[in-house]
């Protein structure tokens, strides 16, 4: 398989909607190539494997992106909205203020990648999974993450607004000033996950989590509450 890729790779070229349409069938390998701003909205281009390319500001509206893989890409503002990137395999990867509104990414995964101010509004994303990522003011309202082992992510100041958390384990992770309004935590362990501002309204959604006695002082201190 790897030397089918091989031999189908095109490097360090900057590319246009017409020469991907051009290229014979089947999956292919793009490395170092530039697609800034390009219009590949539409195109199949399931399998296809993208290696330390430029996206940014690349349209990608409803591509068909199903068992891609994206390795070290870079794609600021890139728009995946309503694209099937079920299987999609991203590493490495700095899709800072994408747009993934409507996409499909059942069963895809981001590792070690920068989704700041990402917005993944109404996705599909039944076992969607996220390790050492930075997902800061990010939109992920209604996700679930229910008995899902979370590890080395940033949710910083996103917008997690009815998501489900139940029984999930939130390992090294930050949920510093994120909007958790509707949020549900039963069972969840946050013991190594960062709390800081805890608004009172808040405080109820944590009921039945777990949490640490640091963690339970320093709560309290942003509640307003004196700790002795």
């Amino acid at each position: 398989m790897e030397d089918l890729f091989a031999a189908r790779a095109l490097r360090d070229q900057s590319l246009t909607r017409r020469q991907l349409e051009d290229l014979p069938s089947g999956a292919h390998s793009l490395i170092d190539c530039d697609l800034e701003e390009i219009d590949l909205s539409g195109l199949d281009l399931t399998g296809w494997h993208f290696e330390r390319c430029t996206l940014r500001k690349c349209d990608l509206t409803d591509a068909r992106l199903a068992d891609s893989r994206w390795t070290s890409c870079r794609g600021a503002f890139a728009n995946f909205t309503g694209a099937d990137a079920s299987e999609a395999r991203f590493t490495a990867c700095d899709f800072n203020n994408a747009s993934f509104r409507r996409a499909v990414l059942t069963s895809a995964s981001f590792t070690g990648s920068k989704l700041t101010g990402a917005d993944f509004t109404d996705a599909r994303a039944m076992d969607l999974s996220f390790e050492e990522s930075l997902l800061i003011n990010a939109k992920l309202v209604d996700f679930s993450f229910r008995r899902l082992t979370i590890s080395k992510v940033d949710f910083s100041q996103a917008d997690l607004r009815k998501c489900d958390f139940r029984q999930a384990i939130l390992d090294d992770c930050s949920l510093r000033d994120a909007n958790v309004a509707g949020s549900r935590f039963d069972g969840a362990d946050l013991r190594s996950a960062d709390l800081g501002g805890l608004r009172l309204v808040d405080a109820g959604l944590f009921r039945g989590a777990t949490i640490s006695r640091d963690q339970a002082g320093q709560l309290l201190g942003e509640l307003g509450l004196n700790v002795r």
